[in-house]
């Protein structure tokens, strides 16, 4: 099976990431795996290896995604070392436009295939289907920067009116009533938000847009309605800027969380810090969209459950690929690291890397097949 276009000439960024991967050097530090470390020191779980398999991928997109994708590109570089594999860290956006332009051959993305999106991926893949496949669940941390506080809880709507500009001050009442045995400054508080397009700022709007409606307004949307605020480029970009002030706060892939503070996020009668295991309870209890074809595997996220011990404010993030390429080495390519992406060894360094929830074994017996078929 062919697809209708060729894919283009890979983009300058793309090149120049080819002898590194992702190239990131930011410390990844999980509150459930004490100590940390950075995402290229783990020992990645061991990658299948496929005889005479060769050549160079170009993929682009969610930076979420980054320090697991760079752990999954070490180790299935080092079990097939005929093969190159780049990962440009540009943002949701931007992977889905190089994607449904053809300059690439897969891309990461925070936020499903809008409308236009995804009938302009249906032209680029054709006469084969998109695949949207959710390899990457992690939960959204909302961290900040307060000398001498780790988490404070924080309900919906208390995050909502920080972010809206309502609250300004870190004493507000409406954060020390949630938080009564907490000495909190007399200090102003500085959001920092994504100043890209963003799935993460998509996922983040829409959980406040869902959860505290009268104190967020806005639609869910990947760039941010907010002015006032300072800003910063990418997932790293915005922890970096968290960092260096005081009375930040941001949202973020989780697995950048570092050592910032971090919101318990209440849920329910009770406030649920972030992990893995609360982020993939929130996965298995949400059914999958229909009528996008049979490729594709985009969940309905439900950001209102009162369940025990889910966290809401989760990301799934998507493998977007075609299940037919003119290129039958590039094919070949992406069935074989998308297929480990997806495999209990690759969730595995993932979830050791980057903090991530290993997807269940019901949704890889699902996703494994139309990655077999790529051809």
């Amino acid at each position: 099976m062919t697809r209708r276009r060729t894919m283009t000439a890979l983009t300058a960024g793309a090149v120049a990431l080819l002898a590194t991967g992702c190239g990131s050097d930011d410390p990844v530090n999980h509150p459930w795996r004490p100590g940390g470390a950075p995402a290229a020191t783990e020992e990645p779980a061991t990658a299948p290896v496929t005889e005479g398999l060769a050549g160079t991928l170009a993929g682009a997109g969610a930076s979420s995604q980054e320090s697991a994708m760079q752990a999954w590109v070490a180790g299935f570089q080092q079990a097939n070392p005929d093969v190159t594999i780049a990962y440009d860290p540009v943002g949701s956006g931007g992977g889905r436009t190089q994607f449904t332009e053809g300059g690439i051959a897969f891309a990461g993305t925070d936020a499903p295939l809008d409308e236009a999106e995804l009938a302009a991926a249906r032209e680029r893949c054709a006469p084969g289907d998109v695949a949207e496949l959710p390899l990457y669940v992690a939960p959204i941390a909302v961290v900040f920067n307060l000398e001498g506080i780790e988490s404070l809880d924080m309900s919906p709507a208390t995050v909502a009116g920080i972010f809206d500009g309502a609250i300004t001050q870190w004493d507000d009442p409406a954060i020390a009533a949630e938080n009564p045995d907490v000495e909190l400054p007399d200090q102003r508080i500085t959001p920092v938000n994504r100043s890209d397009e963003s799935g993460t700022t998509e996922n983040f709007t829409e959980y406040l847009h869902a959860t505290a409606p009268e104190a967020w307004p806005h639609e869910p949307s990947g760039d941010w309605p907010v002015s006032g605020g300072q800003s910063a480029q990418g997932t790293s970009g915005v922890v970096q800027t968290v960092t260096d002030g005081t009375g930040t706060i941001t949202y973020a892939d989780a697995s950048k969380a570092g050592a910032l503070g971090t919101v318990n996020l209440r849920v329910g009668d009770a406030y649920v810090p972030y992990s893995p295991e609360a982020a993939a309870a929130v996965v298995d209890v949400s059914p999958r969209v229909e009528g996008r074809g049979e490729a594709s595997f985009v969940v309905e996220l439900d950001r209102t459950t009162a369940e025990a011990g889910t966290y809401p404010l989760v990301l799934v993030s998507y493998m977007l690929a075609c299940t037919a390429y003119d290129d039958a080495a590039t094919a070949e390519l992406v069935s074989a690291f998308l297929g480990y992406v997806a495999s209990e060894a690759g969730q595995e360094t993932a979830a050791t890397s980057a903090g991530s929830a290993p997807i269940s074994e019901r949704l890889r017996e699902q996703v494994q097949p139309v990655l077999e078929s790529v051809g």
